[in-house]
């Protein structure tokens, strides 16, 4: 189906905007750590993140408020992780596990 109905397009229009804003808002005030280093943990907050806005976007059944909700503890989670990870070492290595091997112009190394 190519079109549905106006209503339809005005709503993603609507929510859409004000979903991404809400996005950016959050973002700005959770810090330039949220998604700044992407380690295998923070790409996976990203790709989280990403996804709620699309299903606020594209679901009608989702209200706004439950998207801001749901992207504000997103991002509040990351933080309360990262938190931990800075004062935890046996949480870091949880949450950041160490290299098993590099790539080098000879080849490959393994990490000691």
């Amino acid at each position: 189906m190519l079109f549905n109905s106006w209503a339809g397009l005005g709503r993603v229009l609507l929510v859409g905007t004000l979903a991404y804003l809400a996005l950016v808002f959050l973002l700005r005030i959770s810090g330039k750590r949220t998604l700044t280093k992407l380690n295998a943990f923070d790409l996976v907050v990203t790709v989280a993140l990403g996804s709620t806005l699309a299903t606020v976007l594209l679901s009608s059944s989702v209200a706004l408020a439950e998207s801001v909700v749901a992207l504000g503890l997103l991002i509040f989670l990351q933080y309360v992780i990262t938190w931990l990870s800075v004062r935890s070492p046996g949480f870091q290595t949880l949450i950041k596990p160490s290299r098993s091997c590099s790539c080098t112009g000879a080849g490959f190394s393994r990490a000691r």
